[in-house]
């Protein structure tokens, strides 16, 4: 069955190296791919040149109104070509936004469903990390499950993306179980790696994954700490080493900044991982809520 996918595009390298990536790992998708346009702030040279004095303010708004829409279509276009190009079906989507692009494409993945949404990412680090960027801000936002390709991707990252293997993490948790389950869905056919990362102390008993046994291979990957980015740090390190095609984590669903504040496993990986990192929000109990978020700030 077709991945519905609703993919990021701004007309910049990484959204385009994300097209192919996510082609390579859904080859059989249908995406929208979605250009936000800000009105009233276009191009700086674009405003030049059609400024022409204080008293054509209202001609200036309508024409600054036209050509940003159409810009805008423009580049939605050439993202559809890219991703027609890989094998997808493709249709353009360009929606007006006024900032936090992260939180709208959330948003625009509720309707219709999408299955999954795809950015792409500047790999960012240290302090501007912090601050946020789109892709954060999707992963922190959104009820679909969020694939973040980095950019750029070495050769070997990128020939795995065909046919190389899956590390899930999993720490027995509902949100760690119901990754599981969206990766396999996701991705039938992939070998996938449960990695179950703790100090050193291997359980008496592995918590039972909630797919058939038979179709994962459970690995168990030692941290050298215990905060989420000794544990993120573990899990891209096995993806390297088994030269895996991607890594998926499940997510609780806080708000950015208790996130920020907190730490994250899913968060950290997104910063530590050379690897496309599947982001899988957990399912919400009777009230809406994630009966496994206040377990995530030990871990």
């Amino acid at each position: 069955m077709p991945v519905r996918v609703l993919l990021g595009y701004d007309g910049s390298p990484a959204a385009g190296a994300a097209i192919e990536a996510a082609a390579l790992l859904f080859p059989h998708g249908q995406a929208r791919i979605a250009h936000l346009w800000t009105p009233m702030y276009a191009d700086d040279s674009l405003r030049h040149r059609l400024w022409t004095g204080r008293g054509h303010v209202d001609e200036f708004v309508a024409a600054i109104e036209y050509e940003g829409e159409r810009e805008a279509r423009q580049i939605a276009a050439m993202g559809v070509t890219l991703a027609r190009a890989a094998g997808w079906e493709a249709e353009p989507l360009v929606a007006r936004s006024l900032g936090g692009d992260g939180v709208h494409l959330a948003e625009l993945a509720e309707t219709p469903a999408a299955d999954l949404i795809v950015v792409g990412a500047r790999g960012l680090a240290g302090a501007r990390a912090v601050l946020g960027s789109v892709s954060d801000m999707v992963v922190h936002y959104a009820t679909r499950p969020v694939l973040v390709v980095p950019y750029p991707l070495l050769e070997a990252e990128h020939a795995a993306l065909a046919a190389g293997p899956v590390v899930v993490g999993f720490d027995g948790s509902t949100g760690s179980g119901h990754a599981l389950r969206i990766a396999h869905e996701l991705l039938p056919g992939r070998e996938l790696l449960r990695a179950t990362v703790d100090d050193g102390e291997v359980p008496a008993q592995a918590p039972a994954p909630p797919i058939p046994e038979e179709l994962v291979t459970r690995l168990h990957l030692r941290r050298h700490g215990s905060s989420a980015r000794d544990t993120a740090a573990a899990l891209a390190s096995c993806a390297s080493s088994a030269d895996a095609a991607l890594v998926v984590v499940g997510s609780r669903g806080r708000s950015a900044v208790r996130e920020i504040l907190l730490g994250s496993v899913a968060v950290a990986t997104l910063h530590h991982a050379h690897r496309p990192v599947l982001v899988v929000p957990a399912l919400a109990d009777g009230d809406g809520t994630d009966a496994d978020a206040d377990a995530d700030a030990t871990r």
